[in-house]
């Protein structure tokens, strides 16, 4: 049986009560057009601002392409013991600093998780706390550590854990309040207190997730450490920036060798560790 086909008036009826299902109205077309010209219009500014040219483009990659010939062969240089303490003088500053501040967001972390500390002013005033502290980059909490502390390794571990706290705080704070919530309301029916109930309830289900993550910020804040030294706050970071400075790009591309080797082995530790938690983990809810 052919089906009925609806009349004008009926097709009209439906475009009046269902817009959106015939298209875009002409007012909403307007309303792309308009924002994708201020788009573009803003993006034509930027490069205006910026000065970019393809003149400045072509010369800037040309230069690259002379920086990286230099750089073939990579060569260790006359100092390439000093190169390697820096090395593991950045890989200790990143362990120290993350270790730091891991531990010390933990607390943070509970007490800004809204199942923990249920008072909505309290939670909102530290998570505003968080913000303001995420809002610093490590580069400036190095400069400041620097003036305050002087020139060393101590200054940059400062700078990271100072950095990193209120991140893994807020990341902390997250995983705690999407935690299970039978298991702390199963150590309230024994009759046990708020500490217990933290200490049993919560903990063990998002330690392994707070672990992961402090690994994560380990791999990252290797690298960061590196540029750390450009500024006085140690690590391999100013042995960079003094072959910068003498065009010896053949040393450069040995120490950046050695990073990208040092990042990497991290990585592949911390991914193994990672998925040993995350898996005991799982298997344990599973089970």
């Amino acid at each position: 049986m052919a089906l009925a086909q609806p009349t004008p008036d009926q097709i009209a009826a439906l475009r009046a009560r269902y817009p959106r299902a015939f298209g875009a109205t002409p007012r909403t077309r307007a309303i792309r057009a308009v924002a994708g010209a201020a788009a573009l219009g803003w993006l034509v500014f930027l490069f205006w601002w910026f000065d970019i040219t393809p003149q400045r483009l072509w010369n800037g990659l040309s230069g690259l392409g002379v920086i990286v010939t230099l750089m073939i062969p990579p060569s260790p240089g006359e100092q390439w013991v000093e190169i390697l303490k820096g090395i593991a003088e950045s890989i200790a500053m990143a362990f120290l600093g993350t270790l730091f501040a891991a531990i010390i967001a933990v607390p943070l972390g509970f007490m800004g998780a809204n199942n923990v500390v249920t008072n909505t002013l309290a939670h909102f005033s530290l998570r505003r706390i968080f913000d303001g502290f995420r809002g610093v980059d490590q580069l400036i909490w190095a400069l400041a550590y620097v003036r305050a502390v002087g020139l060393g390794p101590l200054a940059g571990v400062l700078a990271i854990a100072t950095a990193d706290i209120a991140v893994l705080a807020k990341l902390y704070a997250e995983a705690i309040e999407n935690a299970e919530k039978r298991q702390a309301e199963g150590i309230d029916a024994v009759g046990g207190n708020r500490l217990l109930r933290t200490r049993f309830g919560l903990l063990p289900q998002v330690l392994p997730v707070m672990v992961a993550q402090a690994l994560y910020f380990l791999e990252s804040n290797t690298r960061s450490a590196a540029i750390l030294g450009v500024v006085g706050a140690g690590g391999i970071g100013l042995q960079i920036a003094e072959r910068i400075k003498v065009r010896y790009w053949d040393e450069v591309a040995f120490i950046i060798i050695l990073m990208i080797a040092a990042v990497a082995l991290i990585d592949t530790l911390s991914s193994r560790i990672r998925r040993r938690l995350i898996g005991d983990r799982e298997g344990i809810a599973k089970r």
